[in-house]
Order: structure tokens, then C-alpha cells, then sequence
């Protein structure tokens, strides 16, 4: 027996009448429900049993849309004037933005023009160090570095590589039955074997 079919034998002997509300989706599935309200179990009606509706958005035959966020569970039924005026709200807000990011005016641009112009100025190198100052932190520099170490990067960091090596050959010869007549593939050998 089917859990539907014990639940319908136990509310008869109870005497408890449950009348549940159904309504179809826009492809005809009937769904069935106590209440289609918020917080209400919903089934998805078939042959042999009811199947809790899986999580997702569905439109209904009146244009209402159903959402499911927990299986089997209503979330909320919104109508077709509340998504309408959920998308008038989100393209109100877009134009908001759009109206808000709008063009720089002119004296905009002239303190732009002028914060980059500084930025470069403090970039640039200056030529103002006095020679004193730049013997002093070359000579500096040239001190720092022990000898050893100057030792060390003066030789070479390794032996040079001999890209013209001689290569020496070596010929394989192989007598295999010396006395009989040469075939094709005796003397196609023979020829790779003198290159």
C-alpha cells in the first residue's frame, strides 16, 4: 500500500476531511497543495504518487510564479504586477546610476590635467645632485664590493662549450653467410653501412 493511500484510510477512519487545492503550471503538471501560501507543503500530482516539487521558479496557468527554495516547501507566490514592478525598481536604479556617473566638466579636467602634470614632475630624475653627491655614491658603491667577491666575478662562470667537436665514426661490419649470392636487402645494407 502506498504512504498516500495509508494517509487517505487513517483521516476517513478519523473522520478529518482534507481538501486539497491544485493548479497547473504552464505545461499542465498538476501540482497539489493545503493552501498555495507561503510555508505550505506542495506535490507535484502523478498516476501512482505525489513527488515533492524540486527547488526552482515555475509559472502557474494564471501568470502567478511559484517559488520553491526548500523541496516541497512554498517560499512565495508572487503575482505578475509584483515582478513588474520588481523590474520597473531595478531599471529605475539603473538610470539612477547612469544619471549619477555622467560627463566631467571642463574645470574637471583642467585639475586632472594639472594633478597628472605634478605627478610627472616628481617622477622625472633630478638633475639638480651635485656632482660631489654622485662621486660619492659611485665611489661608495665600488668600496662596498669585497674583493673576493670582485675576484670571483671576474672569471668565468664556467668552461666553454666546444661546439665543434669531432665525430668520430664507426663502422659496423657483419658477415653473416659470406659465401652466398647478395640479395637486395644484403646490398641496401651494405650501402647504410658505408654512409
Amino acid at each position: 500500500m502506498k504512504p498516500s493511500e495509508m494517509l487517505n484510510q487513517v483521516k476517513t477512519l478519523l473522520g478529518v476531511e482534507v481538501k486539497l487545492e491544485q493548479m497547473k503550471l504552464e505545461n499542465g503538471t498538476v501540482l497539489e497543495a493545503d493552501k498555495f501560501e507561503a510555508g505550505n507543503e506542495i506535490f507535484i500530482v502523478t498516476e501512482d504518487e505525489k513527488v515533492a516539487l524540486p527547488v526552482g521558479e515555475y509559472v502557474l496557468e494564471d501568470g502567478q510564479t511559484l517559488v520553491i527554495e526548500e523541496e516541497g516547501i512554498i517560499k512565495e507566490m508572487k503575482s505578475e504586477n509584483e515582478e513588474a514592478e520588481e523590474v520597473e525598481v531595478e531599471v529605475e536604479a539603473k538610470e539612477e546610476e547612469k544619471e549619477e556617473m555622467g560627463y566631467a566638466t571642463k574645470e574637471e579636467l583642467a585639475e586632472v590635467k594639472s594633478m597628472i602634470e605634478e605627478i610627472k614632475a616628481m617622477l622625472e630624475p633630478k638633475e639638480e645632485m651635485s656632482e660631489e653627491v654622485k662621486q660619492e655614491l659611485s665611489s661608495d658603491v665600488v668600496n662596498e664590493i669585497p674583493e673576493e667577491v670582485k675576484q670571483e666575478l671576474s672569471e668565468p662562470a664556467a668552461e666553454p662549450i666546444n661546439t665543434n667537436a669531432e665525430v668520430s665514426k664507426t663502422e659496423v661490419k657483419f658477415n653473416i653467410a659470406s659465401k652466398r649470392k647478395m640479395s637486395t636487402l644484403d646490398r641496401v645494407m651494405n650501402k647504410i653501412n658505408k654512409l
